[in-house]
């Protein structure tokens, strides 16, 4: 059926109220936006990511449990993130994307920068509420943006090269973080990076034109309840979004506690341990997340559930080699060990993302993408520090100063179960699958 080109709306680049399809962007038009879009990710796990760092030196000052920092990791950030990331997203599916994210980013960027003057455990986390409002119009209509605007033997890639936010964005927020809080102090590197990320947002909007998108008579917008009836009835979205989430429940807490494993068990001072974690995560995190995206085109043109078992394969692989690096004595050996279970712990990201953009029709990307997200995040954000943290303070009595080593060690078990749970959504998505 031909396509019309959809009419701008007043505010010049979004489509107006039932608009679907996005038309192919240019090759310059996709690269710069999926450039600004990875700038804003970026500050979206700087602000994240941040607080694990921090957690030391904020622990000491506010006088905080392991229980209440793991609180402030998870669920303080992921409750509000996860649940208002399906009615932000179904609005941006009708409205401009852009907008979205940049309000969003202004909204995520302001409560870190207040995280900076919070007094009390109270205070920080209603801050952390916060960051976690705001970056719930960050993600899925970026998802959609990419979705649109590449072709789909080219989405993979796209995609790992947007999730390449993730081990930047974690990595610089340890670095600053962690350089900054041991020359000044923890307060001013809140500071810094809030007020950063304040002043990316309109550079944003200024820049970031959506793909122009085309309406046709039989594809309209769909209405949430039929995105949902859709997703109901997919098993590989169920199995996809309870696998992502175990891996996430330990993959968000490793990022958390990590930091404070090198200091209380490997004897790293602040800045020793940025330079370790922001050092791990810029090396096997970029290429891990860049191969993911890679295997995920290749394997998957021939094969769809290559976009599951991928990823299965390397959660298998990572989890002995993580448990010998938190349990070596060295500094050297545990950097050495971590390297490849790390790049395999972000090997999921892009083959999983888009084969979640293939489950729905195009006009509902953004719906779906953060209906994954809702699950993805609602568990393995909000529980995963929390559960470490817990875990850690029953074992302290046991364990002393070395009970956050065997708390993780414990936990490593849900990167198993997320590899059984991908390998069955594997079986599913070649039935699932819309191109």
């Amino acid at each position: 059926m031909a396509t019309t080109p959809a009419p701008e709306s007043p505010l010049g680049d979004s489509p107006p109220a039932g608009a679907a399809p996005i038309a192919p962007a240019t090759p310059n038009g996709r690269i710069v936006l999926l450039g600004l879009l990875l700038v804003a990710y970026t500050f979206n796990f700087v602000d994240r990511q941040i607080l694990g760092i921090l957690a030391g030196p904020i622990k000491e000052s506010l006088a905080l449990s392991d229980t209440q920092l793991g609180l402030l990791g998870g669920l303080a950030f992921a409750i509000l993130y996860s649940t208002l990331a399906v009615p932000i997203a179904f609005l941006a599916d009708r409205w401009s994307r852009s907008w979205v994210i940049t309000l969003s980013l202004a909204i995520w960027s302001g409560f870190t920068a207040l995280c900076g003057v919070a007094t009390s455990f109270g205070q920080i986390f209603l801050y952390r509420v916060g960051v976690g409002i705001g970056e719930a119009g960050g993600v899925a209509p970026s998802y959609a943006m990419i979705g649109d605007a590449f072709p789909p033997e080219q989405r993979a890639r796209a995609l790992s090269i947007y999730s390449l936010g993730i081990p930047l964005g974690s990595a610089l927020g340890v670095l600053a973080g962690g350089y900054i809080a041991a020359t000044v102090d923890w307060r001013t590197a809140f500071l810094a990076v809030g007020l950063a990320g304040l002043a990316f947002a309109p550079i944003f909007r200024l820049c970031a034109r959506e793909p122009k998108r085309t309406v046709t008579a039989a594809a309209p917008a769909l209405p949430f309840g039929a995105v949902m009836r859709i997703l109901a009835g997919k098993r590989s979205f169920w199995l996809l979004s309870f696998g992502a989430a175990s891996c996430s429940m330990m993959g968000y807490g490793l990022a958390f506690w990590l930091p404070s494993l090198m200091l209380r068990s490997f004897g790293l001072d602040l800045v020793g341990t940025s330079q370790f974690f922001g050092g791990l995560l810029l090396t096997a995190g970029v290429v891990g997340v860049l191969a993911g995206g890679w295997l995920g085109d290749w394997l998957g043109r021939s094969n769809k559930g290559a976009f599951a078992w991928v990823p299965a394969v390397g959660f298998t692989i990572a989890t002995p080699l993580f448990i010998a690096g938190v349990m070596s004595s060295s500094v050297t050996a545990a950097f050495v060990l971590f390297l490849i279970p790390q790049a395999l712990a972000y090997i999921w990201l892009a083959p999983v993302i888009t084969a979640v953009q293939h489950l729905v029709p195009a006009m509902a990307r953004a719906t779906a993408s953060a209906s994954f997200l809702l699950i993805n995040n609602l568990i393995g954000v909000g529980f995963g520090a929390l559960f470490i943290g817990r875990l850690s303070d029953a074992l302290t009595p046991q364990y002393g100063s070395e009970a956050l080593r065997m708390a993780i060690v414990g936990s490593l078990g849900f990167y198993l179960l997320s590899a059984i749970l991908l390998g069955l959504g594997g079986r599913a998505l070649k039935d699932d699958w819309i191109d």
